[in-house]
Order: structure tokens, then sequence, then C-alpha cells
């Protein structure tokens, strides 16, 4: 299907769980948040049902998110379901890889085809410190496992914050040199619990006037979605930079976004969304489900506003990142 911006859209994503086994300061309050009760949020079997709606207007790639997915019971068998819809080609996860590796072999089984890695630090203090209470060497052993099975490509996110992990972004770099993973930059968004985050954006352009290496640009990065990607010389891998503030790319925007109460999100910085789980649970069928997918796209923004200035911190949209999905 077509929005009205002439945007192919193909590409949905899923939030399975708010719920997340980290407090990463830039995302969540030390006590966490009000869980959605069982009941609140979207059955397998209702994700299932929307997808099998909308696969046939367009929806190629599907993306699972949370939250962490991980934490949510059956998500093996319910990557299996959701490969085996006719039209749907690619899957692939966002996940913060602490509970990865020992699942990863079954979900590759499944269908998963791509996984996406939440990694901020390198140094366990920091990545204790950030996540609160995370241990680096559960992730780290999940993005081996990951090429040793032969996810491909294996990105690794690495959202930049001054003052905090802005000194290692020439050390991500150079793991490129030995590994075959995708290390993409990507700008501090105000879609957080707040506070911890003011005076840390820094733009993708300073994060890669600190890589010191010669960068060379790459075009044709499988699941390249919104990236501007480079590599180092003789490296086995790339390097990306993401850039929602500093650069928008929302004309070359592809996806929706289904929340794990059932929201369909046009687009991630809008508080635009349709109630599709209501929708569902009072009795419609396909075709009134693919025509809130339609009106969905018809209400789809050319663009957002989401920035930093001087008197502000961000937009203090209705939804922050773990309600929305990554």
């Amino acid at each position: 299907m077509i929005d009205k911006c002439g945007r192919k859209i193909n590409y949905l994503r899923i939030s399975v769980t708010d719920r997340c086994n980290f407090r990463c300061r830039y995302c969540m309050p030390v006590e966490g948040v009000k869980a959605l009760r069982h009941e609140e949020i979207l059955s397998f079997e209702e994700i299932l049902r929307f997808v099998e709606a909308v696969a046939p207007l367009g929806i190629e790639k599907v993306r699972v998110t949370g939250g962490e997915p991980l934490v949510r019971k059956g998500m093996v068998e319910f990557i299996s379901a959701l490969s085996s819809i006719e039209g749907i080609s690619d899957i692939s996860m966002t996940t913060n890889g602490s509970l990865f590796k020992e699942v990863s072999h079954d979900l590759k089984k499944a269908g998963l085809k791509r996984v996406n890695f939440s990694l901020d630090t390198l140094n366990p203090e920091k990545f204790s410190y950030i996540t609160r209470w995370g241990k680096l060497k559960d992730v780290w052993e999940g993005i081996e496992e990951a090429l040793r099975l032969g996810f491909n490509p294996v990105k690794i996110n690495t959202v930049v914050a001054r003052g905090f992990n802005d000194d290692e972004v020439e050390d991500f770099a150079k793991l490129t040199v030995e590994y075959p993973v995708v290390i993409r930059f990507i700008e501090l968004m105000p879609l957080g619990d707040g506070g911890w985050t003011k005076g840390r954006f820094i733009s993708a352009q300073d994060i890669k006037a600190r890589i010191k290496s010669e960068l060379l640009k790459v075009n044709n990065i499988e699941g390249n979605g919104p990236a501007e990607y480079f590599q180092l010389k003789n490296a086995k891998g790339v390097i990306g930079f993401i850039t929602p503030i500093s650069r928008h790319f929302c004309e070359s925007c592809n996806r929706v976004r289904l929340t794990a109460d059932g929201k369909l999100k046009p687009c991630l910085a809008s508080s635009a969304e349709l109630d599709v789980k209501g929708l569902m649970r009072s009795g419609a069928g396909i075709a009134e489900i693919k025509e809130v997918y339609k009106e969905a796209l018809s209400i789809k923004p050319y663009g957002h506003n989401m920035s930093y200035d001087k008197n502000d911190e961000g937009r203090n949209l209705k939804r922050k990142m773990w309600q929305i999905g990554g």
C-alpha cells in the first residue's frame, strides 16, 4: 500500500510486551512502571490475526520488539506462527540480548532471520550503571551466539549520550574490524523517562567526528532502514548512523507500529493511534481490520517535529518508547 505521501508501507513493528528486565536510565525509572495486566495486552492469537489481515495489503517485514520481547513466554512458538503467514518474508527482533543465547537456536529454527541487539557501552561497570542491573557478559554471549548461528545481519544499536559513552564511539567502530556486525549509532531521542537525558544529546555529525579512521561509504545493507552506512578499511562489518533528530528521514519511512496494548501507530513521534484491540474484541472481521489499517495509513504524517532546543528536552508525547516498542 502507498500512503498519502507516496511512501510504500511494507514494514510492521510489533511490541509484544511493555515489560523489561532492565531499567535503562534514558528509558525507565528505577522502580519500573506500572505493567499492563495480562488481559490488557494483545494475545499472540490476536496479533497473528491482525498480521494475517494486513499481509495481503503489502506488509512483508515484521520486527518483534518490547519492552524486552524475550521476557514474554511463548516467543518461539509465536515466531514460528508468524513465519507461516503468507506474504511475510522477513522476521526480525530487537532485544537487549540478556536472554537471547538460551533461545537463539530455537528462534532461528522457528524462522527468525535477523536480530538487533541494544548495547550502549562495552564497559561492564558502565553497563551495569546504565541498565541498573544488567550484565554485559550475558549480552555479548548472545551476540556471539547470533553470529555463530548465522543470523544475518547482526546489528548492534548504540544510543550515544554525551558524557556517558561518547568516548567509546571509536571502540564500537573498531568492533567491525574483527566481527561481521553492523554497528548503528543512534541519536538520543526524547522518548524515555526524562531527567537523565538532559544535556546529553549529541548529533550524528559529532559522533562521526569521533571516529578517526577513514569511513568509506557503503550501500545495499540488508534491512538497511533509515541508517547511512560506512565501513572502515578491511573491516568485516559496517557502521551506520541514524539521525532522528539532526536529519529527519521521514520521507522514506515505510513502517507502522502495533503496540502491546493493541494500538496501531502510524508514526513513532506522533500521539495519533487507532484502537485495534477494541475492534477485534468487539468481533470485527478481516475486512474491518483491513479498513482500520488503511485509515492508519491515511493519517500517517509526512514528518515529525521531535527535537531538542535550549528550552525543551523534547516533546512530552503521550507515550514513551517502552510503551510504543523500539
